[in-house]
């Protein structure tokens, strides 16, 4: 078969990728570091200091550290303009707001990063939703048609 009717993944994407894509694929990288980060202090306070439970810290950074595959992830593949990536970024935004609400209920310095994390999330589920975005990643319409 020739390269006309196997058309090469860059062939696909020969228009620029749209800013909002790019700025939706960084909010999930952005999100994705600081799961990282937030696991590795976790991770290195439950060893090196004095936790309640050492183990139960142990976990809890494990965990953190593995929840920031998704969103990074779905970074990865919007930034190649994958279309199997939107379902992931939106997901991570979704499952952001309860936790932004709950850290907006404590009555602690956690309520600037709930603020933050309110504000990330909502921007990037306006970007994710955008249909330039939804366009570039080739996703269709209801039944295949193109909107």
């Amino acid at each position: 078969m020739s390269r006309e009717q196997n058309p090469t993944p860059d062939a696909l994407h020969s228009d620029p990728r749209p800013g909002r894509l790019t700025a939706a694929a960084a909010l999930a990288a952005l999100e994705g570091t600081a799961l990282v980060a937030g696991g590795v202090c976790v991770l290195v306070l439950g060893l090196t200091g004095d936790p309640d439970s050492r183990r139960q810290a142990v976990t809890g950074g494990i965990t953190l550290i593995a929840l920031a595959l998704l969103p990074l992830l779905a970074a990865r593949g919007l930034l190649l303009r994958r279309s199997w990536s939107r379902g992931p970024a939106l997901v991570t935004q979704v499952l952001a707001l309860p936790v932004a609400y709950t850290l907006l209920q404590a009555d602690s310095v956690a309520i600037p990063a709930g603020i933050a994390l309110a504000v990330v999330a909502l921007t990037a589920l306006v970007l994710l939703a955008n249909p330039e975005t939804t366009r570039a990643l080739g996703i269709r319409g209801p039944g295949g048609d193109e909107k």
